[in-house]
This record gives structure tokens, C-alpha cells and sequence, in this order.
């Protein structure tokens, strides 16, 4: 199928030869359903390309009919036309009952009887029946029956009898002769490194690439930059950019976001800056919407990209000596014949988040007979309105192969959710309104998924968890890594009927990884052990699954593109390969890696100065969370969980808001200890503060022991948050001694539900 955009183009007399299944000088129209004039409510899917071939528009209503997308076409010559849908069932493959995805087509006026996205569970041509059509201009409009995600790819009208080619190929042969396109792809120009992927390790990257002074091109196949941390998807930027090593991360924080919630907000997530910043460097070229389907290869060398531009139909072909693939799926390496890796199953998934509200005025949700038939037992319950990433699926599919479905899987399960709490009462005890859900709407849900593990692409080191549980050490060390070995795995609570498909995740935190100094990363892990002028930065390089659970998220990815940016910066300078950036220039590469993010030259061999429209950063020499409090923001004495005592067993967790330091900790055996010394005689409050939770334990028993001795004991509800500030909980005010000694001890016997420790503090009372 093909990438071509939204063009609309009357192809006459088009011989069977060209097209594989026309009739011999027939009128054919094609028209590209990304092309339509104004897209209406329909929203344009690209993520899907590589498998059946081309952009669409999807009818994400949320279960109410979007507007109609319109557009306009010229036909040559009045007659009968056959109309034909590339379309799908889009539950069909598992089924399901009921078709959600259903729409029609209007042509000059006339609604055809035809419900498109009614059969097959393979994209397909539908035939629509034939329609008499006058010559001259006519108006076609997609008009949504459901709003579930009905899907158009294309219409052909014809006056032939066969269906079109239904060719999954990017760009097949009859689809460039229908839609007018030259054979050879338009120059781009030529670049100094051009950077495949738009999420944040793309961006930076080419930023930075930027501000060294080469020319740089940035191609991302969606009109947003940020990829799981855009407005599309909406996962908040984790990871940390310490100082330490190299003052990378000063890019990563001109561009992140600072989202309150994962999910937050369309405007927290500042699409709009993203952009404006990027294309304010002077040395690069941004292009949105523009899908990189091909390369060109001179032996172990890529001579070239093509990309497929979404909108218009224009292919382009974009030369460098250097490339980078952050795409995250590894395509661009792929394609390349780059040495990669693919664990066989096991793998982390796809998330698609979703946001509900209370309207407080009725509102209705249709019924779902071919959602997931899901009841309390099947999923948690989304407390303040918020899906987050634990609604995952996808372990064991194909990651490339089946991304489509892993998708569609994710919205039987988000919708199949919804429609239990809103028409069978699931949850009713946890509405505050007393309206059992009655007045809650769906305000969003991610169609863009959020990936978390695909493909490696393999360089000169692979690194793997042992590589940072023990501290190896490498001499091109450059990335600090500073999240736990985070993995997810299907959480057995929620798994029920759908043993072979679940979508309901947790994760598991190794804490080998000292979030305060981080884990440096070799810079041997970001270009390929084989393709010799291919850099990687994101969650596709070359690292072990275990290994990538660490250096996957967003600021870190980000951090792996601005050293690559460095890197290309080096080898264009001295005309040779990322390989031979570590062999024989790596300490150029770690003066560059030196220079604050608002350094810069227009050229190789310019001197670099200081931008004064860039923001200039303090080195950040402790951990700062976007989600966490910094101990050194609190008053008086502080002691936090990695402090306590512990028996038993605790895990870490960052999920959760407001935490203090690095994490907070839960468990249901043993105790954990925070052992205190007063500094100073007076009257304390002693507190401890936890993160409320429904699977917390409503009556935890915690003991405040001074000088050996209990004084207090009492039983606290960590379902609920502290009303102190922070979230701290008081339990205890006493005069002490100064250097008296004492201790929190919270038990987990008893408990009925996790009990979670995050900090004890002792604040001097006025």
C-alpha cells in the first residue's frame, strides 16, 4: 500500500499491465483517504505503515460518530463507477461479536447503502457497489456510524469489475502511476547526519547535531514531535539528566515535558514548544509527517532514505554520510541489514491510555458487544480519572508484525472497561458522587500506542544487566542511566479469562541502579557493529532485555541522541566512521560531550560561543523526580526509606506521585526501621508519609520508639494521604532530649492490603 498521501488524482485509461486487476481503459479514480481536504473528525493513524502499507484515517469518537472527513475529486467521464473501500473488521480477527468500525460514503450527495469496515479481518478492498456519477467536480464525504475506530485507507471508483491491487507493499507500482507520482523520489538535499524518529532521543539528538555545526535533517512519520512523550500518547518523561559526568541533559531540559500526571493534559505536554524550538536551529531541517520506508545501500554503507511524505503524496530522498535510527522500532536498521536482536516473547508491551471525568450532568455509553466482556475481576479500578501505563498488552506478539493488533487489542480492553463501569455498575462503590457513574464521560484514549520494547540493534558492546549490577566499567562511558532495571510483566491478578492476551501489567524495579549517580553507558552501544555509518539512540540500541528496562525511558533516550549528535559531529569533522570515533578520536568526543547545551558553532572548525537565547542550567549534581520531592526540600530531620532498616521483603516503586528522594517502598513481610537521632532539645512532631493507593493496606500498624521503648503505637489508613503537607501523617509530638534516639517502625503484620514506607520526618514544633 502506499504512503501517498493526500492527493486525489483522475488516472484515465489505465492499461490492466500497470494495474494488476483494472480493466483495460477504464476510468479509475483513486483517492489517498489521508488526502481528503479536511479531515473532519477522522484522525490520521500512520503507525501501521510498514505492515499494510500506507497512512489512514481512523474514527476515534470515543462511541460517538465523528464529523465527516471531506473532499473533492474530478471525474473525466460521466458513467457507472464501482465504488471500492480499503478497509477492515477491525475485531473480526478475534470474532467478536458486532461491527464497530462501520461508516458510509456519500458521493455527490448520494449515501450509498453500503456499511463499510463490515468483513474481513485483513485490510481489504470492500466493494461498495456501483453509483452513477456525472462528469465534473463531486464532493465524497467518509461519515462515521459509531465512533469505534472505523478505518479507511483508500477509495477507488472504477469502471472496471475487479477489486484493485491489494498489495501491503509501501508504494506499489499502480498506486505511484495512479496517483501521478514520478518514479524517481524528489531530492531532499544533502545532509551532514539525518536523524529517522521524532521522540525525544531524535530531537535532542538532532538538536545537538545542530549546535555542533552540521547540517542535520530530522524525519518523523507524525505531525507531533516527542513520541510516547507527545500529546498523542502522554507518557510523562521519565529518567534523569544528573550531573556528574557531562552536562548532557541541558537539551533534554530546554525540551521536556513537566506533565503533573501519565496521562496528563493535551497542553502539559507542550507539542507546540517541541517544535518551535527545533525549528529554530539554524542548521536543521525538521520534516513532519514524513514516513522513511527505503534506503539506499552501498554495501555495509546507506547512501540514502526515502520518505514518504503523509500529507502530499511527495516522496523525498534524503543523502548523508551519517544516519540515526530512533525510531524505536529499529526500522531504519532493519532495512539496512543492521545486526539486531528480538527476545522471543516476554517482552514489554504496548500501552494505550485513556481519561475519564465527571460531567455532572447524565451521560450515556453505547453498548460494547465486541469489546473485552470485563468485570471488576478484569481490571483496576482508574481512580482520578486516570488509565495509566499498566494498561499494556502485547508480550508475546510480534512487536513489528503485530503492532495493529496489539493496538486494537488495547481498545477492546480500555472500551470493554468503560462500558462495565458505565452499564454494569463495576466500581459503583468508588463513585463520590453517589451517581454510580452515571454523569463519568470519557474524555480521551490514546489511538497512538505507547511501545515499550521491539527490536535491538546490535553495536560493538551490548550491554547487559550484569554489565550494571556489577559496575563495569567502560572508557567511553557517556549516558548516566538513572531508572531501576524497570520490566513489566502481565499482572496475575487481572489475567482471568484472557490468559493468552493480558493487559494489565506491573512492574518489577531491580534497584541496582543508584538513582542519586547513575549508571554510565558506553557510547560503543550507539551505532552498528555492521552498518558503517549508522548511529542508534532510544530504546533501540544495543542493550539486553534486561538491560533495556533501565535505559528505555524518555530523558535518557534523549541524552543517547545528544551524544550521538556529538559523535556525528566527530566523524564528519575527520571524514570517518562512528566506529572510529571511540578508536581514534573519543577524547574529541568527550570535549564536545563538555560543552553546555547552549554552546555553539555555525560550523566544523568555527569557534563555539555562547547562545544567549539558549537557557543555561544549573548542573544538577542530586536527582531531581518529575514526580518525586527532594530531601533537601524538607525541613528539620529526614530520614528516607533507602535509610530504613528493612526485614523482609520490600519493593521500590516511582509510579506514583509526591513521593520523597529517589522511590518509595511496599511490601507485606517484615518491618522497616527509620532510625532517628534529635539534634537539638524541644518539642518534635514526628511524622511518616506515604502514597495512598486502593491495593494499600487500610490499617497499618506503626510504633514510634524512644530510647528502646515503645511510647505510641497506632494503626494508620494508607488508602488514604496524610493531611500534612507533603502527605506526611503526624504521630506523635514529644519533648526530647538533645541526641535522644528513637525510631519508626512500621509492621506489615496485620496489614490487609500492601504497606508502603516512603519517608519518617521530625519537625521542630514552634
Amino acid at each position: 500500500m502506499t504512503l501517498i498521501n493526500k492527493t486525489l488524482i483522475a488516472c484515465l485509461g489505465l492499461a490492466i499491465a500497470s494495474f494488476g486487476g483494472f480493466a483495460k481503459a477504464a476510468d479509475t479514480i483513486l483517492i489517498e483517504a489521508e488526502a481528503f481536504d479536511a479531515h473532519g473528525g477522522w484522525k490520521l493513524d500512520t503507525q501501521f505503515i510498514e505492515i499494510m502499507g500506507s497512512p489512514y484515517l481512523i474514527a476515534h469518537g470515543l462511541g460517538k460518530p465523528v464529523e465527516d472527513a471531506v473532499t473533492k475529486v474530478t471525474v473525466k467521464e460521466s458513467g457507472k463507477y464501482r465504488v471500492w473501500a480499503r478497509t477492515k473488521d477491525w475485531v473480526a480477527h478475534w470474532e467478536a461479536p458486532g461491527t464497530p468500525g462501520r461508516f458510509q460514503i456519500a458521493i455527490g450527495g448520494e449515501t450509498l447503502e453500503t456499511e463499510f469496515g463490515t468483513e474481513g479481518a485483513k485490510w481489504h478492498w470492500q466493494d461498495g457497489g456501483e453509483i452513477e456519477l456525472a462528469a465534473g467536480e463531486t464532493e465524497i464525504r467518509l461519515k462515521d456510524l459509531t465512533g469505534f475506530n472505523g478505518r479507511c485507507d483508500a477509495i477507488v471508483l472504477s469502471q472496471g469489475a475487479e477489486a484493485p491491487d491489494n498489495s501491503s507493499e509501501v508504494l506499489p507500482a499502480w498506486r505511484r502511476t495512479a496517483l501521478g507520482l514520478p518514479e524517481k523520489a524528489e531530492d531532499a538535499g544533502e545532509y551532514d547526519v539525518v536523524f529517522v524518529g521524532g521522540g525525544y532521543a531524535g530531537m535532542c539528538g538532532a538538536v545537538a547535531a545542530a549546535r555542533m555545526g552540521i547540517k542535520t535533517a530530522l524525519i518523523q512519520n507524525r505531525e507531533v514531535l516527542g513520541g510516547n512523550g507527545s500529546s498523542e500518547i502522554r507518557v510523562w518523561a521519565k529518567g534523569n539528566t544528573p550531573g556528574g559526568l557531562y552536562p548532557i541533559g541541558d537539551i533534554i531540559r530546554e525540551l521536556e515535558d513537566h506533565a503533573k500526571a501519565s496521562p496528563g493534559t493535551y497542553e502539559e505536554f507542550g507539542d507546540a514548544h517541541k517544535e518551535a524550538l527545533v525549528r529554530a536551529e539554524k542548521n536543521l531541517t525538521l520534516f513532519l509527517g514524513h514516513h522513511a520506508f527505503d534506503v539506499v545501500m552501498d554495501g555495509s554503507t546507506i547512501q540514502s532514505v526515502h520518505a514518504l511524505e503523509t500529507s502530499s503524496g511527495r516522496i523525498r530522498e534524503f543523502k548523508a554520510p551519517y544516519f540515526c535510527d530512533s525510531t524505536g522500532h529499529g526500522y531504519l536498521g532493519i532495512k539496512a541489514g543492521a545486526d539486531n536482536t528480538m527476545i522471543d516473547g516476554g517482552r514489554m508491551g504496548m500501552s494505550n491510555m485513556w481519561t475519564w471525568y465527571d460531567k455532572g450532568e447524565p451521560q450515556s455509553f453505547p453498548e460494547t458487544p465486541w469489546a473485552l466482556d470485563l468485570d471488576e475481576k478484569g481490571f483496576p479500578y482508574p481512580r482520578k480519572g486516570h488509565a495509566e501505563w499498566f494498561w499494556e498488552s502485547g508480550y508475546d506478539k510480534h512487536p513489528l508484525d503485530d503492532l495493529e493488533l496489539i493496538r486494537d487489542w488495547n481498545l477492546r480492553a480500555n472500551f470493554g472497561a468503560w462500558n462495565a463501569i458505565k452499564n454494569s455498575d463495576a466500581y459503583d462503590r468508588y463513585d463520590l458522587t453517589g451517581a454510580n457513574h452515571k454523569n463519568a464521560s470519557l474524555e480521551w484514549m490514546a489511538y497512538v500506542g505507547g511501545t515499550r520494547e521491539t527490536t535491538q540493534l546490535l553495536g560493538d558492546v551490548v550491554l547487559t544487566a550484569d554489565d550494571i549490577t556489577s559496575g563495569r566499567e567502560f572508557d567511553d562511558a557517556s549516558v548516566l542511566t538513572t531508572w531501576s532495571i524497570d520490566l513489566h510483566y502481565p499482572k496475575e491478578q487481572y489475567i482471568g479469562k484472557y490468559a493468552d492476551n493480558p493487559f494489565i501489567s506491573y512492574a518489577h524495579h531491580d534497584r541496582a541502579v543508584d538513582r542519586n549517580v547513575g549508571y554510565p553507558v558506553p557510547y560503543r552501544c550507539f551505532y552498528s557493529r555492521n552498518i558503517d555509518n549508522l548511529f542508534m539512540a532510544g530504546r533501540n540500541v544495543s542493550v539486553t532485555h534486561e538491560a533495556l528496562g533501565t535505559v528505555r525511558v524518555m530523558k535518557t533516550g534523549g541524552m543517547m541522541g545528544v551524544v550521538v549528535g556529538k559523535a556525528a559531529a566527530v566523524a564528519k569533522s575527520h571524514d570517518t566512521s562512528p566506529r572510529n570515533v571511540y578508536e581514534s578520536y573519543l577524547p574529541e568526543l568527550i570535549e564536545l560531550m563538555k560543552l553546555p547545551g547552549y554552546m555553539r558553532r555555525e560550523a566544523i572548525g568555527d569557534e563555539f560561543v555562547k547562545d544567549p537565547d539558549v537557557a543555561e542550567f544549573e548542573e544538577m549534581t542530586k536527582v531531581e523526580l518529575v514526580g518525586g520531592i527532594r530531601v533537601s526540600k524538607l525541613d528539620g530531620v529526614v530520614i528516607d526509606d533507602h535509610e530504613a532498616k528493612l526485614t523482609g521483603k520490600w519493593t521500590g516503586g516511582t509510579g506514583l506521585n509526591d513521593f520523597i528522594g529517589t522511590q518509595y517502598q511496599y511490601g507485606r513481610s517484615g518491618e522497616a526501621r527509620f532510625n532517628f537521632e534529635v539534634p537539638d532539645p524541644g518539642t518534635w512532631d514526628v511524622r511518616m508519609v506515604w502514597q495512598p493507593h486502593e491495593n494499600r493496606s487500610s490499617k497499618t500498624k506503626v510504633q514510634v520508639h524512644v530510647d528502646g521503648k515503645i511510647v505510641e503505637e497506632t494503626v494508620v489508613n494508607q488508602r488514604e494521604a496524610g493531611t500534612l503537607k507533603f502527605g506526611f501523617h503526624s504521630l506523635l509530638k514529644q519533648d526530647f532530649k538533645k541526641g535522644q534516639k528513637g525510631a519508626v517502625v512500621v509492621l506489615t503484620e496485620g496489614a490487609d492490603g500492601n504497606v508502603a514506607i516512603d519517608a519518617v520526618q521530625l519537625l521542630k514544633s514552634e
